[in-house]
């Protein structure tokens, strides 16, 4: 997936007056904040178990080699086999190299962010394999030559008439009067060409919502029923995840799953949770004749140990960037890479580089929603604010940012020159705006006044109320 992380301006403004985006983006608190605010509250110790979730999540990283040589020795035991990816493109070989042992022509794939962060699809095209999206949602964006606007929605960003006309372009079966005009025919005209696709492939490709070191097994949460199919059917079984999918016990995925369905779509639990260890077995009904994991790091292992280590206990709800205002007015696709929202403003630097990414951490009103939904309680803001220190130290940001900042620097190490000018400044700015309140310019706040109105003064600064305050008692 090619990394534009560097227009996000240009591609926030966009999104902004983009009308049949914006219908969409309405849908998202019905679909997600509400829903998720009521499984909370019909769970009194929600937040007990997020707490356990976090505690759970942080020792398996402090211990993640000895869990991950576990895993690795509990599939190989089930007869399957690990590969381990230090990058991106060594994860796009392993892969390749499997489907092409086994002649594979087509692939089907089950929803992965992981296979979206290498590119697999496009490596997989590019050496002549079709891959085939299986997931509803990312098999709409897959006709649209699109990538995931969303964690667990990836087709959020659209509405019904846009995937009637995408379904009516690329189905050229279709009679011009069959009625799509419904979701449910719309599924109902899915389900029909992926039907063929599942019994047509050699390979099998899924993500993994959790890999157990205690019995080496690979768990994926969905609501459609097409990771199953996915894993079950095809002559081969390949799961891609990151090191920090790895669970000690499936006792610690049962304690997480009950955070995971809540946080993400207000659901108890998902319509399916499966979980698969190994290849078919003597008596087996079904099931895949090879079972492949690939572990990607992919600058995953340097995080460990540092600031952002907390941010690996993410565990893909999308509650962050469901409750992000800047979310909402702007929708996954402005990022520009395969995350958005708050934790794609604190990972996608790390992964691309905050010279390419820096901006997104400044696209955050710090209002800290993210951080008070998350089920793994990661301290979003705080990473956010670590990588504007990182922007500023290497002047990457804004010379007249830099410069601002460094003026007002000059008078906060100056505290009876701050006072002194502070007093004058909002003194002067009350005097301007009688009678109105508001500012509709100012000089060097173009960039604010452009689209609303600056607040005026009301004459006194907070530390002579303060002072009179404390006289006063």
């Amino acid at each position: 997936m090619e990394i534009l992380t560097a227009r996000f301006k240009d591609n926030a403004k966009h999104a902004l007056v983009d009308p049949q985006l914006q219908k969409a983006l309405g849908h998202v608190r019905a679909g997600f904040i509400d829903k998720r605010a009521k499984a909370a509250a019909a769970l009194p110790e929600f937040d007990e178990i997020r707490d356990a979730a976090r505690d759970i999540k942080n020792h398996t990283l402090q211990h993640l080699d000895l869990y991950l040589e576990a895993y690795e020795e509990k599939v190989r035991a089930a007869g399957g086999e690990v590969h381990y990816a230090e990058t991106a493109e060594g994860a796009r070989d392993v892969i390749l190299a499997i489907c092409r042992k086994a002649g594979a022509r087509t692939v089907t794939k089950g929803k992965s962010m992981i296979a979206e962060e290498i590119g697999l699809n496009e490596h997989l095209e590019a050496n002549g394999i079709e891959p085939v999206e299986t997931d509803l949602g990312e098999y709409i964006i897959q006709l649209r030559h699109e990538g995931p606007s969303h964690i667990i929605a990836p087709a959020v960003h659209l509405t019904k008439e846009q995937v009637e006309a995408s379904f009516r372009q690329a189905h050229t079966h279709l009679a011009a009067d069959r009625d799509l005009s419904e979701p449910t025919s719309l599924l109902g005209e899915a389900r029909g060409i992926l039907r063929e696709r599942f019994l047509a492939a050699d390979v099998g490709i899924t993500g993994a919502n959790f890999l157990v070191a205690e019995t080496g097994t690979s768990v994926i949460v969905t609501n459609e029923g097409n990771g199953d199919l996915t894993q079950i059917l095809p002559r081969i079984h390949i799961v891609i995840a990151s090191i920090e999918k790895i669970t000690p016990t499936l006792n610690d995925v049962s304690e997480i799953l009950r955070v995971l369905a809540r946080s993400a779509t207000g659901q108890e639990i998902s319509v399916y949770t499966t979980f698969s260890t190994g290849p078919r077995r003597p008596g087996d009904p079904d099931g895949p004749d090879e079972y492949h994991v690939v572990i990607l790091d992919n600058g995953r292992s340097e995080m460990l140990g540092t600031g952002f280590q907390d941010a690996l206990r993410c565990i893909r709800c999308g509650a962050c960037m469901n409750h992000c205002p800047v979310y909402h007015a702007i929708g996954g696709h402005a990022y520009g890479w395969v995350y958005p929202g708050p934790i794609g403003a604190v990972l996608t630097p790390k992964l691309v580089g905050v010279d390419q990414a820096g901006d997104l951490p400044n696209a955050s009103t710090f209002c800290g929603r993210c951080e008070s939904v998350c089920p793994m309680r990661i301290p979003l803001p705080k990473m956010m604010r670590y990588w504007r220190d990182r922007e500023f130290e290497r002047h990457l940001s804004p010379a007249t940012m830099r410069y601002g900042i460094g003026f007002w620097a000059f008078f906060a190490r100056h505290p009876r020159l701050y006072r002194l000018a502070t007093r004058i400044a909002a003194r002067a700015l009350a005097n301007r705006a009688v009678g109105r309140g508001r500012f509709r310019s100012l000089p060097l706040a173009g960039g604010w006044t452009a689209h609303r109105d600056f607040p005026a003064p009301e004459g006194e600064t907070f530390m002579q109320m303060w002072a009179k305050r404390k006289g006063a008692r």
